[in-house]
């Protein structure tokens, strides 16, 4: 399996924003709203590629943090925030760990050494228990109206 990576352009940003995904998955629906698409080719986002097609996505900092995580104080300085999509076609279909192993190799590149933090919604077992496979470790929750999120850390950048 041979990725790639590239920064998100206007025209990935939209193809990602018309992604929908089953319940309960549905919570990482995009918005199609100029906010998100500002967001989303403002740099902190690259696409996945896979033999020249749209796979996934990851995006590192600020936009990888759920908003409601900071207010209980589960965002201190230090790791680099990582968040990440793949295309609902490409879900379950267990190309998962090389997808996310890539994503690690290719932000080590960018921040070497450096701690990494995710957030993922806690009923999201297959993605927990890929993280715990990587090396992420729980690090606290916390609840929104929509959904309950776990946040997980990782020593360093490698996979």
């Amino acid at each position: 399996m041979t990725f790639a990576t590239r920064e998100m352009g206007e025209a990935d940003a939209r193809a990602i924003m018309h992604w929908r995904y089953p319940p309960p998955y549905d919570l990482y629906n995009g918005e199609d709203s100029d906010d998100s698409l500002k967001e989303m080719v403002d740099g902190s986002y690259h696409v996945v590629t896979l033999q020249g097609e749209l796979f996934g996505f990851y995006c590192a900092g600020k936009s990888a943090q759920v908003p409601a995580g900071e207010k209980f104080g589960l965002y201190p300085a230090g790791p680099v925030d990582i968040g990440l999509g793949m295309k609902p076609d490409n879900t379950g279909t267990g190309r998962g760990a090389a997808f996310l192993s890539y994503i690690l190799r290719d932000i080590a590149c960018h921040h070497p050494g450096k701690p990494l933090r995710l957030t993922v919604a806690t009923f999201n077992a297959r993605a927990i228990a890929l993280y715990t496979q990587a090396g992420f470790i729980a690090n606290g929750e916390f609840a929104t109206d929509s959904a309950s999120f776990q946040v997980m850390e990782k020593p360093s950048a490698g996979a």
